[in-house]
């Protein structure tokens, strides 16, 4: 282990064993070690207890209503892109029981679900699933609301970034602003080069971290190389939104434009869209009784806005075609969640595009929506 200080901003170089020694110590601290692994042909986030549980050798390729894993020749455990997956999952659950209830005696007692003290941490998170997470923090962690069961989790929760070296073809974080690289909001930063992981420190929990596993102060050769392969990085990602600052006073601006006719006519509806967003949190609550009547429960679920029953309401349906759904979608996305949070609730993933039946390209829409109104 190298004589250095180690500081938030300071970068080192690790050998890739030294990754498997950084999930034993976490483990061993009461963390529950998430990563990407194959599963299904596609990369899945999941429980890992080693680094051979990585998807080593793998790369991927995407594009609209299509994805492919590949075996390849290199050592490499971070080149495949995030399938339909995100980590969105393990802070806000698709399914949660709120509170439940049971007779005893005659009488009704209810029971709060209280939040288990779980401790997550994510391995491998991209820079573009990194800033969902951050803009998932503005809707679950409000001054006027705060979710219990995601602010448990999130403040728990532990990420090691790896920046995205390999992006599909699908992937548009640069007109975002979310990617390929990080520069906040980790604790670690991983950047996988052929032998090393070149390491950035972003957090005090950070430091903790790299204090038991062997490091050295990152080499000027290695810090040019990641620069240049970063540099590469970006210029693969060919897929724009032009001027995506101007994007919600476009869509707000042109809600009754022929384009959402014709969008309409190709969406399926299926939600998977929303469903694969990292983004996305619409719910809705189930209640259940058992047969016996003595038992009842409050479940949290996961819903879509594509669903014609989210719109439903007292004198009927606000939206009950699936062009309106789709309109709503998208400029809730790109439009008025600037003006709910602050900025977009869209950051260039591309997973929507990748698991659309009727490939269907959100930049696309948007694009065309502006060359026809110019």
């Amino acid at each position: 282990m190298a004589e250095m200080n180690l500081n938030i901003g300071s970068k080192i170089s690790i050998q890739k064993t030294e990754l498997d020694s950084l999930i034993k110590a976490l483990r061993e601290t009461g963390y529950e070690t998430i990563g990407p692994v194959m599963q299904n042909q596609v990369i899945s986030c999941a429980p890992i207890e080693k680094l051979d549980d990585l998807p080593q050798g793998y790369s991927s390729e995407g594009e609209r209503g299509y994805f492919r894993l590949q075996q390849n020749n290199h050592n490499r455990y971070f080149d495949a892109t995030p399938g339909s997956d995100s980590w969105k999952k393990f802070l806000f659950p698709p399914r949660t029981t709120l509170f439940y209830a049971a007779r005893e005696n005659g009488s009704w007692k209810e029971f709060i679900n209280q939040e288990e003290d779980k401790k997550y941490a994510f391995i491998g998170v991209r820079p573009c699933d990194l800033a969902a997470i951050n803009i998932q923090d503005k809707v679950f962690i409000r001054e006027d609301y705060v979710d219990p069961i995601y602010s448990t989790r999130r403040a728990n929760a532990l990420i090691l970034v790896v920046n995205c070296l390999y992006p599909s073809s699908t992937c548009f974080c640069t007109s975002m602003g979310t990617g390929p690289q990080a520069t906040t909001g980790f604790d670690l930063s991983l950047t996988e080069l052929e032998d090393v992981f070149l390491v950035e420190i972003g957090s005090d929990a950070g430091i903790s971290l790299v204090q038991n596993i062997e490091w050295r102060p990152a080499s000027a050769n290695y810090l040019q190389i990641a620069s240049q392969k970063m540099e590469k990085s970006a210029q693969k990602i060919t897929r724009k939104i032009e001027e995506p600052q101007s994007v919600p006073a476009l869509l707000l601006s042109n809600l009754a434009h022929p384009n959402w006719d014709e969008v309409g006519g190709r969406c399926l509806s299926c939600t998977n869209c929303t469903l694969v967003c990292p983004t996305c949190f619409c719910w809705e609550v189930e209640d259940s009784t058992n047969l016996a009547g003595n038992h009842t429960q409050r479940t949290r679920v996961w819903d879509s806005c594509f669903n014609l029953s989210y719109a439903a309401q007292a004198g009927g349906n606000i939206r009950p075609t699936t062009k309106s759904r789709y309109r709503q979608w998208l400029t809730h996305k790109m439009g008025t969640w600037v003006e709910q949070f602050g900025e977009s609730g869209c950051v260039g993933c591309g997973r929507c595009i990748v698991w659309c039946p009727a490939k269907i390209d959100i930049t696309e829409e948007v694009n065309s929506l502006r060359e026809a109104t110019s």
